[in-house]
């Protein structure tokens, strides 16, 4: 299965991250983090440890592009990977746990003034069709980033593919790089997505 969402952006900085958020919420809760969230993983290790203990997948060096997000579940073959599209990274290892039956991609700034109503207020706003969330039931997922350029519509389009599939190991691969930088423009010239 697929989900693909089309247009989506940033918000200036040059991260996305990848997390059930009310997963995310109860990490900030049992260990007594502010609500600059955002601030506390930078300042410490708490950062480092929400990816080691499978709370959030960080992607670092996100241009500003909007992007084509793609999930998948149980597909033989990635998106990225089929004839025509183009993969800048492929990184494997990254573990996610979903408690709440949902999976989204989020921007850096969510984590400036994480808050309850804030949560709420986002959760609300992804209610609306063509948010990056997908539904899936509760456990432990392997998430492989690929990251490059789909062709849509005779159009290539930058584009992020997470293709998860369930899994009991909770721990990331010991190699997992969570600072590295999946930026496109260094490897996909502007000429190269246009057709």
């Amino acid at each position: 299965m697929r989900h693909e969402f089309s247009e989506v952006l940033n918000d200036l900085i040059d991260y996305f991250l990848l997390a059930d958020i009310q997963r995310l919420a109860r990490f900030k809760e049992e260990n007594d983090l502010p609500d600059d969230l955002a601030r506390a993983f930078t300042s410490g290790d708490s950062g480092d440890r929400a990816v080691l203990e499978g709370v959030v997948m960080p992607l670092a060096g996100v241009d500003n592009l909007p992007y084509r997000i793609i999930f998948s579940l149980d597909e033989p073959i990635p998106a990225l990977l089929e004839p025509g599209n183009r993969v800048a990274h492929r990184r494997a290892g990254y573990v996610l746990q979903v408690e709440h039956r949902a999976l989204m991609l989020f921007t850096w700034r969510i984590l400036q003034h994480f808050t309850h109503k804030t949560l709420g207020d986002l959760l609300a706003r992804y209610q609306v069709p063509g948010r990056p969330i997908i539904e899936l039931d509760n456990g432990w997922y392997h998430v492989e980033v690929l990251a490059g350029a789909v062709l849509r519509e005779g159009f290539y389009e930058p584009a992020f593919e997470f293709v998860l599939k369930r899994t009991h190991c909770q721990r990331p691969t010991d190699d997992i790089d969570v600072g590295y930088r999946f930026s496109l423009e260094e490897n996909l010239l502007p000429s190269t997505l246009a057709r």
